[in-house]
């Protein structure tokens, strides 16, 4: 199952943007025999003065055909990373070709983005830099093809 992180914004060369590909990179090695991946990033534009709803074309355009839809939203759901690496596994069991994670610009997603969405995925309470979220999302795609691999990474 290939995974796209739709996100709004550029990440600019420097520690975000090597900690996103540093786990996309071992996603990829250990989420392969796993039938899981590659894993890539696909960026548009924030739209100076059109906001969410600017925004809101341009990642449906980055979100491949016939892909489940994750949003990540404060208003989400909460779970663990057993708890995702579970919800990912069923995807991919299911027959799921395509996962695709999106990432709101700074003002969040629109609101018709989180109605189509098959699951909204909240990293807690507090509101997070959409830039920060992208690296989260690289990391806990890595603990969860860990965790499924029953890899050490992971320490339950």
């Amino acid at each position: 199952m290939r995974i796209t992180i739709a996100a709004v914004g550029r990440l600019r060369a420097g520690p975000e943007a090597e900690l996103v590909t540093d786990y996309l990179t071992r996603f990829d090695r250990s989420g392969r025999p796993l039938g899981l991946g590659p894993a890539r990033v696909a960026e548009v534009d924030d739209r100076k003065g059109g906001g969410m709803a600017g925004e809101a074309p341009l990642l449906r355009s980055a979100m491949p055909q016939g892909a489940a839809l994750w949003v990540l939203d404060e208003r989400g759901r909460t779970v663990d990373s057993p708890d995702f690496a579970d919800r990912i596994a069923r995807l991919r069991d299911d027959g799921t070709r395509d996962l695709c994670l999106m990432i709101g610009g700074a003002d969040g997603l629109d609101p018709s983005l989180r109605q189509e969405a098959d699951f909204a995925l909240s990293f807690g309470k507090m509101v997070w830099p959409h830039m920060l979220v992208r690296v989260m999302v690289a990391e806990q795609l890595y603990r969860a093809a860990s965790i499924l691999a029953g890899a050490p990474y992971h320490r339950a």
